[in-house]
């Protein structure tokens, strides 16, 4: 078919967000909406936006609200003419999520699907967005969002000075790798400022991104088993067994003693099996470092673990298995671990 060279309307951009969406290259873009290849770059480029994902990742995306808004620069909504005009509920609910609860924009939106609210519009994500970065809200910025855009640091390659004490990375089966079975964990240790030698020890189920987070006296490896004793004498040895089948780690010193993490406390035997990463590869332990990021939002990098208390770290725990996650459909992490724990009989609340 002849291509045609006409304006996009805001329907072609909606298109040409989904068929970004399933990985359509351009061309092809270009052949379903008839119009010539160039054209779609341009738009593309156009439309370049960054975005965060629910794991608080900043990724760059096409939005068709920006590219429309760009194209149509004397239309843009003011005023009464805003979409979410005077619902001041729903701004209201969004400030208090976004500004007070530290929630990404998405996760906002779907926080509202899932308790079933209702309110007078509904606004897209994209649109979300863009009412944030013209200040419609009046108490959220650019700055109210968890993190900023991150500059990508390409990963080298380091020749290892000494073997890991146990399994590497690339011992783990494609079983673990997939993703797709329950009970495989990515852990590491969150530092305080050097005024103290507290630490967090931060663990996340790789299938759900269920989060155990232990407050511990220092970074030794003895505090690291101890922390691991203590979780297996309340979920009982055989519990242990099946909720922690394979613990994925880096090489720090903290956690050097191998055969303690793995070995029972309460019978003769493993309790698990862990694997290290290569050095200088956190990308490794990607869902972990992301339960990082968050936790830093709520302790900053400096911030002094003297007075931090296992409440404070338990309510850090609690916001963050109930945050609504895309990975997972918008379910949170309780939500998805409880229907693996309960299908094996774990009672995670002894945790």
């Amino acid at each position: 078919m002849e291509r045609q060279y006409s304006h996009l309307t805001w329907k072609n951009r909606l298109k040409i967000r989904r068929m970004l969406d399933e990985r359509r290259k351009p061309k092809e873009i270009a052949d379903a909406l008839h119009v010539h290849t160039s054209t779609i770059y341009r738009e593309i480029k156009r439309g370049q936006t960054w975005q965060m994902t629910s794991e608080w990742e900043y990724v760059q995306k096409y939005c068709p609200e920006t590219a429309e808004r760009k194209y149509r620069e004397n239309l843009q909504a003011k005023g009464p003419d805003l979409k979410i005009g005077n619902d001041h509920a729903l701004a209201s609910y969004l400030e208090e999520k976004i500004g007070k609860e530290h929630y990404s924009p998405a996760a906002a939106l779907a926080k509202i699907k899932e308790e079933g609210r209702i309110f007078s519009v509904e606004i897209s994500e994209w649109t979300l967005y863009s009412y944030i970065d013209k200040g419609v809200f009046a108490t959220i910025t650019n700055k109210s969002l968890p993190t900023g855009k991150k500059k990508k640091h390409p990963y080298r390659k380091v020749q290892e000075a000494r073997l890991p004490k146990g399994d590497g990375i690339e011992d783990r089966s494609e079983e673990i790798n997939s993703r797709k079975t329950f009970g495989h964990w990515e852990m590491d240790t969150v530092v305080s400022a050097r005024r103290s030698k507290k630490r967090l020890l931060v663990l996340t189920e790789r299938l759900t991104r269920w989060e155990i987070i232990e407050l511990m006296k220092d970074g030794t490896s003895a505090s690291v088993v101890a922390a691991l004793n203590r979780m297996e004498r309340k979920l009982g040895s055989a519990a242990f067994r099946e909720m922690f089948r394979s613990i994925t780690i880096d090489n720090g010193v903290e956690f050097a003693d191998c055969a303690g993490m793995e070995s029972s406390c309460r019978r003769s035997g493993a309790r698990t099996h862990v694997y290290y990463c290569h050095p200088y590869s956190a990308y490794e332990r990607g869902s972990n470092e992301a339960a990082n990021r968050i936790i830093r939002r709520f302790l900053p990098k400096g911030t002094d673990f003297s007075s931090l208390t296992r409440q404070k770290v338990k309510e850090i725990e609690a916001w963050m298995n109930n945050y609504p996650r895309e990975k997972l459909g918008w379910k949170s992490a309780n939500r998805a671990f409880a229907e693996h724990a309960r299908a094996l009989s774990i009672d995670i609340q002894k945790l």
